[in-house]
């Protein structure tokens, strides 16, 4: 058996042919990237299997493409499209309230499959969330790859005046980097393409651990781009016309640069230096591909301001015949653009702020075009092993000027750079070389680890839960009435068939649980989920589940927790011995704050602790270990005993129970509910009831009996 290998990547437009790059903020390098790294994977003999899952969009707007369950890309490479929040097309910043659901669904699809994936690799900060989810609940390796990160853009665009609540807004860069965090203490392998990336922007982060890095800078297909072609003269003429409405001399040297048009990419910078130098005016034209468009007025709001500014930047300095901003290209024209370039000794132009790496830099080096690019990450490392140009300081204009003046003016310069890039992108940086190391650093870093210990659903072992599961929170709505009674002999009927059985969430420990139950009268628990989801037992049961026990107390450190938030004291209290737990600090808050999380989550990931904070009913704070929560513990009982997600049906009312509300249980939010829970009304399984007593209209709704 060859091995079986699963890639995420969320966002953005994906398929197998004609990428639509550049189209939006979300559709780039990082797309091309993942598409080319499964392909050259499923090319290669040691790999019998690779998926790829992504979203399903079904949207008027774009491709039905995005809408086919199923892709083939090769004869052992797929595209699995996934539904999870609006079928419409949306970006990024908008996945997160439904990355839940698609961690439920990747689960439960792996479940019925008889041959697990040998690792994960997550793309982004999106994926890099979900599959941190996936890989804790099936002992999977994680494979992480960030692309850009989070810290990064926030310090950048703190730098550039931005408001920290307008960033918030704009780009959820809290959740953002929540995600990283969460990812980069769940993976079993870090793959960046630069050493900056370690030790500049990964290392600011809590959870980054040095040992876990690896460095494998991306691949260039070598098949599409290459200095020569025998079919010259045809994309000379093809080229010509795409470039001929804009330029009154078609043969001057481009200075050209090809992004996606966002702010990152620095393009407005490129066009001011030029408009501000006589010389390079006199030598060069400037050609930008800055991705397809058919309305301006219809591109998302950052693309339009971008393209503004290069509207009248072209105005302000009268550049008209001498820039070139297509509305349209095919991106099998890239590669001869690229070629069309260097037959008339020009440069390409890399201005971004920042690049993680700049896969654009490999393929125009690859044609032999030199470059003028970015002194950050990924073009130090391209210019340290290709020597075909020069790097400047892009937030500085005279800079910029000066580096492109300097690099225009010799032409055996020019040619020896020309020569280099096409040598050293042959020799460092081919698909053959990445898909090569990418695969023998795989095999090395991950064939030793476990994988998880139990079986899913068991059929040696008869369970304990039945075929539904009702859950309930001990404290919340357990208390004499006339709705309790009602459910106790419905729960009383259907038990007896194993058909539903009743569950209880608590903070308590099991005997002040059991003491507490006793007094509602109400059938005996099939389950038991004690001490904030850190301890599960079994109808009547003393001792806790070991598998949900061993699984979640990797690294965990009680004394650190306590002694790490000990100089909180004006703001924490412990709480009381009988109210903790062996895997559970407990804490109560002096006066209630949302500050109070943000706060403790960043003292609890500096010092490198494997654990997460947990505030209910705004008083309530305990931190648990890193891998267990309630909602965990709901998901550990699925698996293990072979229930679906879907009939398992939870209550939820107080502040701090949005975890149980997300992802596929069914849930149902009486009348008398905090209010932190209502941005769950859009959420399909979430039922929010007007009746008097909420659990019996919710199970009424959801036809539960």
């Amino acid at each position: 058996m060859g091995l079986r290998l699963l890639h995420l990547n969320l966002h953005g437009l994906i398929r197998s042919h004609d990428l639509e790059l550049g189209r939006d903020a979300d559709t780039g390098g990082q797309t091309l990237y993942v598409l080319e790294l499964v392909k050259g994977l499923a090319a290669r003999p040691e790999v019998e299997k690779v998926e790829l899952i992504t979203r399903l969009i079904i949207d008027r707007r774009v491709s039905s493409d995005y809408s086919n369950p199923v892709e083939q890309v090769s004869s052992c490479a797929e595209i699995i499209r996934l539904p999870f929040g609006p079928k419409r097309y949306i970006r990024k910043e908008l996945l997160w309230p439904y990355l839940d659901d698609l961690a439920d669904q990747i689960v439960q699809r792996l479940q019925k499959e008889n041959n697990l994936p040998d690792w994960i690799h997550a793309h982004y900060a999106d994926a890099g969330y979900v599959g941190a989810l996936v890989s804790r609940r099936l002992g999977l390796p994680l494979v992480f790859t960030g692309h850009s990160l989070g810290r990064e853009k926030l310090r950048r665009l703190l730098a550039a005046g931005i408001d920290h609540d307008q960033i918030e807004q704009t780009y959820s860069i809290s959740k953002r980097i929540d995600a990283e965090e969460l990812a980069l203490a769940h993976s079993n392998l870090l793959i960046t393409s630069t050493k900056q990336e370690s030790d500049e922007q990964y290392s600011r982060y809590g959870r980054f651990s040095k040992k876990n890095i690896e460095i494998i800078p991306p691949g260039v297909d070598l098949n599409r781009f290459h200095a020569t072609n025998s079919n010259l003269k045809d994309e000379e003429k093809e080229l010509n016309i795409l470039f001929k409405p804009f330029l009154r001399d078609l043969n001057l040297p481009p200075l050209l640069a090809i992004s996606r048009a966002v702010r990152r990419k620095n393009i407005p910078a490129l066009i001011e230096t030029y408009g501000r130098s006589t010389i390079l005016q006199q030598r060069h034209n400037l050609i930008l591909i800055l991705g397809c468009r058919e309305d301006s007025r219809q591109l998302d709001k950052q693309q339009r301001e971008v393209f503004q500014q290069v509207f009248e930047l072209v105005d302000k300095y009268n550049l008209y015949g001498k820039v070139a901003y297509p509305k349209q290209h095919k991106r099998e024209q890239i590669p001869s653009i690229y070629r069309w370039a260097a037959n008339r000794n020009g440069l390409f132009v890399n201005p971004a702020l920042t690049e993680p790496f700049g896969l654009t830099l490999l393929e125009a080096a690859a044609c032999g075009l030199p470059m003028v690019t970015t002194d950050d990450g990924g073009p130090r490392d391209i210019l340290s092993r290709c020597e075909n140009g020069l790097l400047v300081d892009v937030s500085d204009l005279e800079a910029i000027r000066d580096g492109l003046e300097t690099a225009g003016s010799n032409s055996s310069v020019w040619k020896t750079w020309s020569n280099n890039g096409v040598e050293g992108v042959s020799r460092h940086f081919s698909w053959d070389a990445h898909v090569c190391n990418y695969i023998a650093l795989m095999q090395k870093r991950l064939k030793f680890l476990a994988p998880r210990h139990w079986s899913f659903g068991n059929p040696s072992e008869t369970s304990p839960i039945g075929k539904k599961l009702i859950l309930l929170d001990l404290d919340n709505y357990l208390e004499q009435s006339e709705g309790l009674s009602i459910l106790k002999n419905q729960l009383k009927e259907h038990s007896l068939n194993d058909l539903v059985e009743l569950g209880i969430l608590t903070g308590r420990s099991i005997k002040a649980a059991r003491y507490r139950y006793a007094e509602t009268k109400l059938p005996k628990p099939a389950v038991w989920i004690c001490q904030a989801g850190t301890e599960i037992y079994y109808g009547d049961e003393n001792k806790s589940d070991i598998f949900w026990q061993d699984s979640i107390t990797v690294d965990w450190n009680r004394k650190g927790v306590e002694k790490i938030l000990f100089d909180l004291k004006d703001y924490l209290e412990l709480q009381s011995t009988e109210n903790q737990g062996p895997y559970k600090v407990s804490y109560l808050l002096k006066e209630p704050s949302d500050a109070i999380l943000p706060l403790v989550r960043k003292r609890l990931r500096q010092s490198g602790l494997a654990a997460s904070p947990h505030l209910k009913c705004h008083w309530y704070l305990d931190i648990v270990p890193l891998r267990a929560s309630r909602a965990e513990a709901i998901r550990f009982l699925t698996l293990r005993w072979g229930l679906s997600l879907e009939k398992v049906l939870v209550v939820a009312s107080q502040q701090g129970d949005a975890e149980l509300i997300s992802g596929l249980t069914t849930s149902v939010i009486p009348y008398e509910h905090d209010s932190s829970l209502d941005g769950f009304r859009s959420q399909q399984r979430v039922f929010f009831s007007d009746a008097q007593d909420g659990v019996l209209d919710g199970l009424r709704h959801f036809k539960f009996f």
